[in-house]
């Protein structure tokens, strides 16, 4: 989890690297800054190109309904274009 003194911190598995995350980026935004290309194409959360497994954490979603299913989201996957972490990922 987070503390209130830094931005929560995402781990990308695969890769084995880590980044910080502000509240004012979102998930992919933060991966830019951090050096860091993530498979990206609409940023806007319907092409699907960045869904992802989130294994731990919490984010949240800077539109009303980014496009996963109800199912999806029970399962952890996420949409890294339009997700901001709320505690570590």
């Amino acid at each position: 989890m987070s503390d209130s003194s830094r931005p929560p911190q995402v781990r990308v598995k695969p890769l084995g690297l880590s980044f910080e995350a502000p509240d004012s980026l979102t998930i992919l935004e933060a991966a830019g800054f951090a050096n860091l290309r993530l498979p990206r194409s609409c940023r806007n959360g319907t092409c699907r190109t960045c869904l992802c497994k989130m294994n731990e954490g919490r984010v949240r979603y800077t539109i009303e309904w980014p496009g996963l299913s109800r199912e999806e989201k029970a399962e952890g996957y996420i949409l890294p274009c339009v997700a901001i972490a709320e505690t570590d990922v």
